[in-house]
């Protein structure tokens, strides 16, 4: 019973997760407004407005397609800049290929900045998950040692050799620090150069 009751739970949460809108905003929604809302945040049009068509339909009220992808140009431009291809590819976010042609190099430009950011980041993050781990191994190590629960040669031998293994991670840490600063610099000339002047 109680597996039944946690499944339900997270089926609901999966609903509530994927519905775009409540049947409050749905019936009262400007089309051209959310449109706009949608488009400069990115989403892909063709998945977005579906998933607010479905939404509605649980409302009875009609998405205005029309109306919603009018808004959703006039959006777009905002997403669709260097500075923001920069943040989003620096997030980690997915890019939905949606920025017309006149924009979407720059915007890919600063994108793949930003990736390159946020994959040196994630590589940073697990050697050092991989240091805590070996680092938690040499602490339970030494504790069975000194309750005499383990062989005590064989595991100093382990210990040691953890310790050799930290040791080169660390210098790996060093070399991919290195690498982030960087890129970290080249994300604040890729800033600068691409913010306007007064």
């Amino acid at each position: 019973m109680r597996i039944q009751a946690i499944l339900a739970l997270i089926g609901c949460l999966f609903l509530m997760s994927c519905q775009t809108m409540s049947k409050e905003e749905c019936a009262v929604a400007d089309w051209r407004v959310v449109g706009e809302q949608d488009g400069a945040a990115g989403y892909n049009p063709q998945d977005w407005f579906a998933r607010h068509v479905k939404a509605c339909e649980k409302a009875g009220v009609a998405a205005d397609q029309t109306l919603w992808y009018e808004g959703y140009q006039l959006g777009l431009p905002r997403y669709c800049t260097p500075l923001n291809g920069l943040s989003v590819g620096s997030q980690g976010k997915s890019y939905a290929n949606v920025c017309p042609a006149d924009l979407d190099p720059g915007f890919r430009d600063g994108y793949e900045i930003g990736r390159t950011y946020n994959r040196k980041n994630g590589e940073i993050r697990s050697v050092e998950s991989r240091i805590s781990t070996l680092e938690r191994e040499i602490r339970e190590d030494e504790e069975l040692i000194n309750q005499g629960k383990a062989d005590k040669r064989a595991t100093e031998r382990k210990i040691k050799s953890s310790r050799r293994t930290i040791r080169g991670l660390e210098r790996d840490i060093r070399h991919l620090q290195s690498d982030l600063r960087r890129i970290e610099d080249d994300m604040e000339d890729f800033r600068y150069d691409h913010t306007p002047r007064t």
